[in-house]
């Protein structure tokens, strides 16, 4: 069977009879047996994957399939799916079973996606390189020797090697963006609430995302308008009604585009990256759009208002695996204690532990108002920047990260190399609005490179036109 890089190209096939769902689904199984040392998949859910196919292509003779029939989902690791164990990539949670399916899920589900597994990740989706699961790491198909990006590095890796036609990722701070970026697929993060968190494990509450991994913008967009709008089990989830974003993709506007001067100006910006971003911003005037440079003077402060928030729902979210209800408990304890301390500490990994302890750091009565009431204030303040330019400008432009996807191992030893990886992704995440990475070239070593696209909340749709004009424009 031919190697499918769009959904489109799967339903004509399937209009055509040319193939079946079966068929599909057992095409990207043989991938994901031929690539399985790329360790994208922690499971791949081949006996339910097939008996779901089987019956959309039941429903397909009967003209009565749903919107994504034919199209194969992998779910990351952190997304709860009845009746298969969710692990979010840690020791604590093994042998965990979801007892409910995430509503993002369900709503696939009901228009007949198949779900064929569920994918690797950075424990509880902390990190930026997925070296931190216990499943252990994700290589990069573009060189095994590089990291996918994190945390969502299944998921942009399980995509990027043609193992599902599009896949789930989460983003706190950019864990669906950079991961994207690294191995040259679409990746998107929507308005914070705009998608239903209902049976996402937590790690920050108020920045977690859904997001979707895609080859093409229209499938990407197709996704996320089946997944978006209001959820009854998720008090925080958007009322605002969903456009179909997939047939909204013309694009037939000038646009205003700002750029940041801080970001073509970082030092950390790697000079590929740099070219190919100004390469795009050129091609844009040449096209009579309006791009401007804009100062972005908060660029410092965002890395350290992102991680002590982070870290600190962190700590409060985490707060509940104890090893008492379900998950790993410690084989060693003597008493209650004990097995609350050795549980944490023998079941959760080192980049956890560590973001919990600065979590609670942050959190006690000495510093509380020192770092985190400091923090969310700053939070306003960025947010409310971010804003007023995006009522100024219909977009902003920059590159998704500072550098291509690095070595395994070259930043591990250095938390804080690791974190500057996020320096231009927590700017939409701290803001709460929608931003895109698109593949946008590559450099000398031949690593994928990735352009962000920010826009204001809740225009999902206007992200993805002018996004599908991006990739027209730079192909």
């Amino acid at each position: 069977m031919e190697k499918f890089i769009s959904f489109d190209e799967i339903k004509k096939s399937l209009e055509k009879k040319e193939t079946d769902c079966c068929e599909i689904v057992r095409y990207y199984l043989k991938n994901i047996q031929t690539k399985a040392h790329l360790n994208a998949f922690v499971e791949v859910y081949e006996q339910s994957a097939l008996e779901q196919a089987d019956l959309i292509d039941q429903k397909l003779a009967k003209g009565n399939a749903g919107k994504l029939a034919g199209m194969v989902i992998g779910i990351k690791d952190v997304l709860c799916y009845t009746g298969h164990e969710s692990n979010a990539s840690s020791k604590i949670l093994g042998g965990f079973e979801s007892q409910f399916t995430t509503t993002a899920i369900q709503r696939l589900l009901d228009e007949d996606a198949i779900i064929i597994g569920r994918l690797n990740c950075d424990e509880f989706g902390m990190g930026s390189s997925n070296e931190n699961s216990v499943h252990g790491k994700v290589l990069n198909a573009a060189d095994e020797s590089r990291v996918p990006g994190g945390s969502s590095g299944g998921s942009a890796v399980a995509v990027q090697a043609n193992l599902c036609t599009t896949s789930l990722g989460t983003d706190t701070g950019g864990s669906v963006r950079q991961p994207a970026a690294f191995t040259g697929v679409i990746g998107m993060k929507p308005t914070y609430s705009r998608v239903s968190r209902w049976g996402l494990i937590a790690y920050a509450s108020s920045f977690d995302c859904i997001g979707v991994f895609s080859h093409t913008v229209k499938d990407n967009a197709l996704v996320m308008e089946i997944m978006a709008g209001h959820d009854e089990f998720d008090s925080t989830s958007s009322r605002k009604s969903v456009l179909p974003y997939s047939q909204l993709l013309h694009f037939d506007k000038k646009a205003k585009v700002a750029y940041l001067k801080e970001t073509i100006e970082s030092a950390a910006l790697q000079p590929e990256i740099k070219a190919n971003t100004l390469k795009v911003l050129e091609k844009l005037k040449s096209e009579g759009h309006s791009v401007e440079e804009v100062s972005f003077p908060l660029l410092d402060f965002i890395l350290p208002t992102y991680y002590i928030l982070t870290t600190a729902e962190a700590s409060s979210n985490l707060s509940r695996f104890d090893g008492v209800k379900y998950g790993y408990r410690t084989p060693n304890a003597h008493n209650l204690e004990s097995m609350y301390k050795l549980t944490r500490s023998e079941g959760f990994g080192e980049e956890v532990k560590r973001r919990i302890m600065l979590g609670t750091f942050v959190l006690s009565a000495s510093y509380y108002d020192a770092y985190f009431t400091k923090a969310q204030k700053v939070r306003r303040l960025i947010k409310d920047f971010t804003e007023n330019l995006l009522n100024d400008f219909d977009y902003i432009i920059m590159p998704t990260t500072p550098s291509t996807a690095f070595k395994f191992g070259e930043h591990s030893g250095d938390p804080v190399a690791m974190y500057l990886e996020d320096l231009f992704t927590v700017q939409a995440s701290v803001s709460g609005v929608p931003s895109i990475s698109l593949p946008n070239g590559k450099d000398k070593q031949g690593m994928p490179i990735g352009l962000q696209v920010i826009c204001n909340s809740f225009k999902e749709a206007e992200l993805y036109a002018f996004s599908n004009y991006l990739t027209e424009l730079t192909s």
